[in-house]
């Protein structure tokens, strides 16, 4: 049998503003025809499909769209489970529908783990292997709320539900199973403990602060292999190899710009199964570019004479405050394919840090407050302020209003 692990597309998400449906419509044909080539029998997609709770039409196209390829492929199963960005009832609504194309959707968590081990038959009707597709868990999923506990004791009882959900959903595919030499599945959508991310991958943290901290226990030895999702690096947790990330299958931020991203092929022969990352190829190539005015500005006109059509992170370092950074930077893409999605001046958000108190973080800080501190970090002048405040109002809010009305 073979399994292809996959997980976090997060379709529909942007890039500082800008839509990756290319990049997508790419992937996506990129594991059609994986799983064309590899035979696959069984997909597993282990959570974060979509970006947002409300993903657009566009992206829903794309959903669908390759799930019917993949129906008519030969691959004989589907799993599916959702994850912390995706609404369990939207990916639940087509649930019966889909189940005809040999499509299994978990969205929301079962009352009884035991709902949610399937079993998967062969073309002749006997059972091939058996999956725990356990969703991401909220915390409604797995435990109680008393009140005047502390948070200690929600992260003791959260872990705990956690651990009781997987044991139960392991004793019922174990009682299953009955000593069938065919593989047991584990999928998940959590942050175990050993996995890593980088700055600026695109993770963004699960809300169930016990999530970072589960432990590998959790996941029962009676599990041939556990699938996860919601890290987006590619990795294996335990040293058997028995727990893996397939992550993201592009770059989700410039933290990962050049790096290699993966799914992962599994070949089971009964219980044992021998897992291979392939490599995927790159589908819109993101660079982040660093140094003073002049450095940056070479490495842009290096990368425009190469007929470079990669997204640039352009972080300004240089020791000198440059108040039309912007304008120069375009300027230098201008009448190439570069796109420019992100430019960090260095100096000026040392200069908000610098004036921010001990306990604050820039990230809880009002967009309005942060501009005014840019505009003492650059010494403008008090007669300057209060067009540049009406500008700045002006575009935060066709930026709001933009963000809204975006598919």
């Amino acid at each position: 049998m073979n399994i292809l692990h996959t997980s976090d597309w997060h379709l529909g998400r942007s890039l500082y503003g800008r839509k990756r449906y290319e990049e997508w419509t790419a992937l996506l044909d990129f594991l059609a025809g994986l799983i064309e080539q590899h035979a696959i029998d069984l997909l597993l997609v282990c959570g974060d499909i979509f970006d947002t709770t409300l993903p657009g039409n566009r992206a829903q196209e794309l959903y669908y769209r390759f799930l019917r390829r993949v129906a008519g492929s030969g691959c004989r199963h589907v799993v599916i489970i959702a994850g912390n960005h995706d609404s369990p009832s939207l990916l639940d609504a087509p649930r019966d529908l889909l189940e005809v194309l040999g499509v299994r959707v978990c969205g929301a968590a079962a009352t009884d783990p035991a709902d949610q081990v399937l079993v998967l038959h062969d073309a002749s009707g006997q059972a091939e292997a058996i999956v725990c597709a356990v969703p991401y868990l909220r915390d409604r999923d797995v435990r109680q709320s008393d009140a005047g506990e502390t948070p200690e004791e929600k992260d003791r009882r959260q872990l705990a539900g956690l651990r009781a959900y997987y044991a139960a959903a392991a004793a019922a595919a174990e009682q299953i199973r009955q000593g069938r030499d065919i593989p047991l599945l584990a999928l998940g959508h959590l942050f175990a403990a050993g996995g890593r991310t980088i700055e600026g991958d695109g993770v963004r943290e699960l809300s169930v602060g016990m999530l970072g901290q589960v432990g590998l226990d959790v996941f029962a030895d009676v599990f041939d292999y556990v699938a996860l999702g919601h890290l987006h690096q590619a990795q294996i947790v335990d040293a058997a190899g028995r727990v893996r990330y397939s992550g993201s299958p592009i770059p989700m931020g410039f933290g990962e710009a050049g790096h290699v991203k993966h799914v992962v092929l599994l070949r089971s022969s009964g219980r044992h199964l021998a897992a291979e990352a392939i490599p995927m190829p790159c589908f819109q190539e993101l660079l982040s570019l660093s140094g003073d005015l002049d450095e940056l500005l070479a490495a842009i006109h290096e990368q425009a004479s190469q007929h470079s059509r990669a997204w640039l992170e352009i972080v300004y370092t240089g020791a000198a405050l440059v108040s039309d950074l912007k304008d120069q930077i375009e300027a230098a893409a201008a009448d190439s394919e570069l796109e420019i999605r992100r430019i960090v001046n260095r100096p000026v958000i040392d200069g908000i840090m610098a004036r921010m108190d001990e306990r604050e973080v820039l990230a809880d800080l009002d967009v309005a407050v942060v501009f005014e501190r840019c505009l003492d970090a650059a010494a403008i002048a008090p007669d300057e302020r209060p067009d540049l405040r009406d500008a700045y109002r002006t575009l935060v809010q066709a930026l709001m209003e933009a963000d809204v009305h975006a598919e």
